[in-house]
């Protein structure tokens, strides 16, 4: 259930963000499926938890140490599971421009936005030194640095507790279910993201932003 205008609902005292597929587009496989072809592709993930890897880059492992151990596993595809570091900055291409703006209108209107990320050390910094939206949040709550990711209810309550937030007056946007409902069952008010024109409903519809500063 994502009510656009629940007069029972508190008014937001922060806007929490993912960034994945909310901010910055994440489909590995689309990227791959033009450097190597779809077929091959297509055997490459079936060959690899390649999801799994970046879960490790997630909980704050070295980038490149996971990567050149998973590259040494699999020679057969070594030139593959290299791209995935070396052509990071490729796979989370393109930006999602109108999310953007509405980070920025929330920010420019007087509310915190915080982020909360499943995203590692190293290849967060490497996206914040081309993406500088990255580095406009009020606070960062980022899985490499806290050793945690979503959906485990502890990077929720980690973000509780640093901000001082009430649960029921945080607003979070993620693009994955199972993320929203663990936020959801904590008390959260919370947005599944499909696009950034029903997210901006969304916060309109909270009073956070008038229409036209949510264009």
């Amino acid at each position: 259930m994502d009510p656009l205008a629940d007069p029972d609902l508190p008014t937001p005292e922060a806007v929490v963000f993912d960034i994945g597929n909310v901010l910055i587009t994440w489909r590995p496989e689309d990227h791959y499926d033009r450097w190597i072809g779809a077929e091959r592709r297509r055997a490459f993930f079936d060959a690899i938890d390649l999801h799994g890897m970046n879960e490790r880059f997630d909980r704050g492992e070295n980038f490149r140490a996971v990567i050149d151990e998973t590259a040494a596993r699999y020679p057969d595809w070594e030139a593959e599971i290299r791209m995935w570091h070396d052509r990071w900055l490729d796979l989370t291409l393109p930006v999602i421009d109108h999310s953007v703006r509405l980070l920025r209108a929330l920010r420019a209107a007087g509310h915190p936005v915080f982020a909360l990320s499943n995203f590692g050390v190293d290849s967060f910094a490497l996206s914040e030194g081309r993406d500088a939206f990255l580095t406009e949040f009020d606070r960062r709550y980022i899985s490499g640095h806290l050793g945690v990711t979503k959906p485990d209810p502890r990077i929720y309550e980690t973000l509780e507790e640093d901000s001082g937030v009430a649960p029921e007056r945080l607003l979070f946007t993620d693009d994955r279910a199972d993320n929203i409902a663990v936020a959801r069952a904590r008390g959260w008010q919370t947005h599944l993201f499909t696009t950034p024109a029903r997210w901006a409903e969304r916060l309109v519809a909270a009073g956070l932003l008038t229409e036209e500063q949510a264009r």
